[in-house]
């Protein structure tokens, strides 16, 4: 079968792939302001490791599917895995909505992980195998885009819901639909890259890895550079997601100004793509790298430091602009250093160890903070990310 590669040649699936992302960064979305609110409110948590249990568990199951995804893609299919995501997910708003307990919240969030694992990581590898090496960044910026404009949108949905209807189970309703859309979709309209690799993987002139796993992981200072920044820019992101409600309560804000501040970072982080994820096809990738995760690493530390609600707005809007110069470029940056035969396997494998920092950022912010509080703990994560950019400075090459 020929087929070519380019996002002019695919635009109608390419675009086809962007709709169900949106849908894939909704169920995300549902959780981002009103998770921490249901675990006090609900369930009476007051321990910040046990409020973040849910983001912990939530990192570890979408951290190793998105591993077998990149391991499975070639075997099973693309289309195949993503179809099994959207399977996975059609409990999640449910077992929400009907929580007796928080072990329902664990669970729902294990089957949450493993559907953003197998959906994500599909459209991901999806879009890089359409549009082949000139759009990478651009198709990675839109795809990322997508993903996390929609997560911010439902993030403030679900905050003016629940203010005006209760925390559930009405916000909730918007994640059932989601999955039935998605799957729909999914399942009917959505086709295979498969023929689109191999036309690629016959022009490649990038040489294979012998180790896939290790050389991700850290062997290779290109592809271990990128990885360890991906771990902590989600590793903040975890310390974002699960403390900053937190933060903002304790200064005295409501559900709905919350929901609003809250949802500002992912939705700056996913208008933003849209402009960096070309740039990463125009600008070295290295210097990228290392400007978002410094200014990143900057923000946080003054997170610390913030007390109105103009300040707060500020800097979500900084740390959206900073993730947004940085996520797209991962990807992109990943696949120029992998031939297009091992292409999901690393992503897989990047994708393993970026989040793996949200159960790691859940854990280290949840054990400080409990110890020596929020600021305190805001701070550390914050030195962490500058200590990240200064690896991306020292140890990679120009890409």
């Amino acid at each position: 079968m020929s087929v070519k590669t380019g996002l002019k040649e695919n635009w109608q699936q390419f675009t086809l792939l962007v709709i169900v992302n949106v849908f894939v960064g909704g169920m995300v979305g549902l959780e981002r302001t009103i998770i921490p609110e249901i675990a006090e409110s609900d369930f009476g948590l007051a321990a910040k490791t046990a409020i973040l249990s849910f983001i912990v568990v939530f990192g570890i199951s979408k951290a190793i599917t998105n591993y077998y995804t990149g391991r499975l893609a070639n075997k099973f299919g693309r289309k195949n895995l993503l179809v099994l995501g959207w399977i996975f997910g059609l409990p999640v708003p449910i077992l929400l909505i009907y929580a007796p307990d928080w072990d329902w919240v664990i669970a729902a969030n294990i089957l949450l992980g493993i559907n953003q694992g197998l959906t994500w990581s599909s459209t991901v590898v999806m879009k890089i195998d359409l549009v082949g090496k000139k759009n990478r960044g651009l198709a990675m910026g839109l795809n990322e885009s997508s993903g996390y404009l929609a997560v911010g949108l439902v993030a403030f949905l679900t905050g003016w819901i629940a203010s005006e209807y209760g925390i559930r189970p009405y916000p909730f309703y918007l994640g059932l639909a989601f999955a039935i859309v998605g799957l729909l979709i999914s399942v009917f309209f959505i086709r295979d890259t498969v023929h689109h690799v191999a036309t690629e993987a016959a022009e490649s002139h990038v040489g294979k890895l012998q180790h896939v796993f290790w050389e991700t992981s850290w062997k290779n200072p290109n592809l271990g550079s990128i990885t360890q920044a991906g771990l902590i820019n989600n590793l903040n992101d975890g310390m974002i997601w699960g403390l900053f409600p937190i933060l903002l309560t304790g200064r005295g804000f409501t559900i709905e100004k919350i929901g609003l501040i809250v949802a500002i970072y992912p939705a700056i982080w996913g208008l933003g793509q849209l402009v960096t994820g070309r740039m990463a096809d125009v600008f070295e990738k290295k210097k990228m790298l290392f400007w978002g995760m410094l200014l990143q690493g900057l923000v946080i530390v003054a997170l610390a430091f913030a007390i109105t609600p103009f300040q707060f707005i500020v800097l979500s809007s900084l740390l959206g602009l900073g993730t947004a110069i940085v996520y797209p470029t991962f990807l992109a940056a990943i696949a120029d250093n992998t031939h297009p035969s091992q292409r999901a396997e690393s992503i897989g494998v990047f994708r393993l160890w970026r989040d793996l920092g949200y159960a790691l950022g859940a854990i280290i912010t949840g054990i400080i903070a409990d110890r020596f509080g929020i600021s305190t703990s805001v701070l550390c994560i914050g030195g962490i990310t500058l200590l990240s950019a200064i690896i991306i400075a020292i140890r990679m090459k120009t890409s």
